[in-house]
């Protein structure tokens, strides 16, 4: 009789006359199901990590992106200092027009012989100002009358709000064209590192965004010497003018700071 040990006939063989309840009987028998189950789970396993990566390339990424606010930075020579041209002044208004004055004598109860001015008698001070010393007026300067109050419309004065606000309390933030990532671009390709080897650190600056964008009252808090704050405020003064705050649907002050990283080349 030819036997084939795929199938499981020769376990009936191998058991004839023996105890097929006994564990071992059973495990042998069901061997073969076993075996095809276990390759069909391993080969989706092996299938699922294959093919895990290509999954995961597919599926959108659902985080932020974590905005780096830290700058890296290279030297700069700093550029002389322009001179602020004032506009021209309204020249001053010219002087007022002299007018007769009559000297004022202190009356004093002296003797006869010791009288050394008359006093002014009335009539020199009709229609005269009376002063310190006497003066002869000019009679062909212009006279200037005070003008009349006038009676157009009364305009309320309404006291402009020039206080600093901080960006963590404002209704509406101020913002650099085209975004805050577009603020750090700026700076970390105008701002240039001394050539000084080794040279790490941090400079913090803070400066207030005006009513019209333009930044104003830049300071260094902090710096790592070699002119790194010098530069910063540089940086900061060409910087182009912001969107600027609002509060209370009013353009605002804002104070706004900035942590620069300084790293030079090893």
């Amino acid at each position: 009789m030819k036997l084939d040990i795929i199938k499981n006939q020769w376990l009936d063989i191998v058991f004839e006359g023996r105890n097929k309840i006994y564990g071992a009987y059973e495990l042998r028998k069901s061997n073969g199901k076993t075996t095809v189950k276990a390759l069909v789970i391993g080969s989706l396993i092996f299938s699922i990590a294959v093919a895990a990566p290509l999954i995961a390339s597919l599926l959108p990424d659902s985080e932020e992106e974590v905005v780096n606010n830290d700058i890296k930075i290279a030297t700069v020579k700093l550029p002389p200092k322009k001179e602020e041209i004032k506009p021209n002044q309204p020249p001053p208004p010219p002087p007022p027009p002299k007018v007769d004055q009559v000297k004022f004598v202190k009356p004093v109860v002296a003797k006869a012989n010791e009288i050394t001015e008359d006093p002014p008698k009335i009539v020199d001070l009709k229609d005269k100002k009376v002063g310190n010393e006497t003066i002869k007026g000019d009679p062909d300067a212009v006279l200037t009358v005070d003008e009349p109050v006038g009676k157009g419309p009364v305009t309320e004065i309404i006291q402009e709000d020039n206080n600093v606000y901080n960006t963590a309390g404002i209704e509406v933030k101020p913002d650099f064209p085209g975004g805050i990532e577009k603020f750090y671009k700026f700076v970390g390709n105008n701002y240039k590192t001394p050539e000084e080897e080794g040279l790490k650190g941090k400079v913090y600056v803070t400066f207030v965004v005006e009513k019209d964008g333009s930044l104003t009252d830049i300071k260094v808090l902090r710096d790592i010497g070699y002119g790194t704050g010098a530069e910063a405020i540089r940086v900061l003064k060409k910087c182009p003018k912001w969107t600027p705050g609002e509060q209370n649907g009013k353009k605002v002050r804002v104070l706004y700071s900035l942590p620069i990283t300084i790293q030079s080349a090893e």
